[in-house]
């Protein structure tokens, strides 16, 4: 028997909303779902062509911060490698290895990076703020230069912080030749600074589950009897690449393998019935969105809607227990209490909600803090989170719904709205917080400094 998809159109058509901001880094050219179905391949048009990267001066007012932060902390300076946080403060987009690139924050005074000597060039390219970058030889220590960039800097006592993720031969090679100095977690400084977002950071998140959600819109009208999982992943892929999404991540789980939440080996195809969850996301420059959706493909049998909308429910009790104030893990607790009424779970106990709620999100894909029990950080203004409280059935099938929430003064904003119900599985793109909108023109028209 041959089934095709239901058409979804109005779904669709919300996928790519676009909004009345002068010189937001969301204003787009109309949104391609206006003009094409989301069938075809001239849906997919480049929405990012008016996204304006983080500038020189929101890094030097991180770097501001931090150090406000470090004074408050009695911390004397910060050593970081490559990853997110470097690339947050200077702009350096690089990777690790037994050669040490790594960039140093005093508490006063400005930057300061250090690499071999091969490689700067390389790391000038990316670099937007500061001009002290030191190099080492193959035959040097470049735990050598830490010691004398804090020693220029009048640093040679007192507490010298670390991220949390710097590998142990780093610090272990530093603090060896800084034995007046004692080594601390910089989580107060990181976190104090990553985790609150701005209006422009939250702006290029909601463009980036912008193009999630019309690449979605894009998939479930493409979907056909017998696609294997890496189908599916190669069009989710591509739709994701010619919208304008970077640092693009597909997962797709078919039948048994969707009671998995991050799937199986076992290879699956689309049949009749088939449950069809997939979990995705993409960036705009360097800032994640992360969406899943569960689809049936044909008709879905009355446990499957029953399931369905259960979780759909959950999504809604996390956001309307995610206010100010409230600390991170009753989010998860308001969900789990919901489940048990339904005879799912307790706790972490299948079939029911095996992980937690949701998770910070922001230039990385899961970042601190999390909806998860015992998490006692309040929600605050400007704060980021998924929310996903997904329900699994060993050996049936799964659904998660995910879609991402953020802080304002008014509570919780979603970056983009969750689907009623299967018929119209796709949901639709949130307007920008009136607030943020309001903010974004002069944010991004302020002069460079010169450094």
């Amino acid at each position: 028997m041959n089934i095709t998809k239901r058409a979804f159109i109005k779904a669709s058509a919300a996928a790519a909303v676009t909004f009345p901001l002068a010189q937001s880094v969301l204003a787009a050219s109309p949104s391609p779902s206006i003009t094409s179905s989301p069938r075809d391949k001239s849906f997919l048009k480049n929405l990012t062509r008016d996204s304006q990267a983080i500038s020189k001066n929101e890094r030097l007012g991180r770097i501001k911060k931090a150090q406000q932060l470090m004074r408050q902390f009695n911390i004397a300076a910060m050593v970081l490698e490559p990853g997110a946080t470097m690339d947050y403060f200077s702009g350096i987009q690089w990777w690790r290895s037994e050669r040490l690139t790594a960039v140093v924050i005093p508490r006063e005074g400005d930057i300061a990076v250090l690499c071999p000597f091969f490689e700067q060039p390389s790391i000038r390219e990316s670099l937007k703020v500061g001009d002290d970058v030191r190099v080492w030889q193959e035959h040097e220590s470049p735990f050598l230069l830490i010691q004398q960039i804090l020693k220029d800097r009048g640093i040679q006592k007192g507490q010298l912080a670390f991220e949390q993720s710097v590998r142990y031969f780093v610090l272990q090679g530093v603090m060896a030749l800084m034995s007046n100095m004692q080594h601390t977690s910089a989580d107060p400084i990181t976190q104090g600074c990553r985790m609150i977002k701005s209006p422009h950071e939250i702006a290029l998140m909601h463009k980036a589950n912008e193009i999630t959600l019309a690449a979605y819109a894009h998939v479930h009208a493409n979907l056909a009897i017998g696609m294997s999982q890496q189908d599916v992943n190669q069009l989710m892929n591509s739709a994701q690449a010619q919208l304008g999404g970077t640092s693009i991540w597909t997962m797709a789980l078919f039948n048994e393998a969707s009671a998995y939440p991050h799937g199986s080996k076992q290879a699956q195809t689309i049949q009749a019935g088939s449950t069809v969850l997939m979990d995705c996301g993409c960036a705009v420059h360097g800032y994640q969105s992360d969406i899943s959706r569960t689809f049936v493909f044909g008709e879905p049998s009355k446990k499957q809607l029953k399931i369905w909308q259960t979780v759909r429910q959950g999504q809604q009790i996390a956001f309307e227990k995610a206010q100010l104030g409230t600390p991170a893990g009753a989010v998860d607790d308001a969900v789990r209490a919901y489940y048990q009424t339904q005879g799912l779970g307790p706790d972490y106990q299948l079939p029911g909600l095996s992980h937690r709620t949701g998770h910070g999100i922001g230039m990385e894909g899961h970042e601190p803090v999390n909806f998860v029990h015992n998490e006692a950080t309040q929600l605050q203004v400007g704060m980021c989170f998924s929310d996903e409280p997904g329900i699994y059935i060993p050996e049936e099938f799964g659904v998660r719904l995910e879609d991402c929430i953020y802080m304002t003064k008014e509570g919780p904003h979603w970056f983009t709205t969750p689907p009623d119900n299967l018929e119209s599985p796709i949901g639709s793109l949130s307007p920008l917080d009136s607030n943020l909108s309001a903010l974004l023109p002069s944010l991004l028209s302020t002069k460079e400094e010169t450094i």
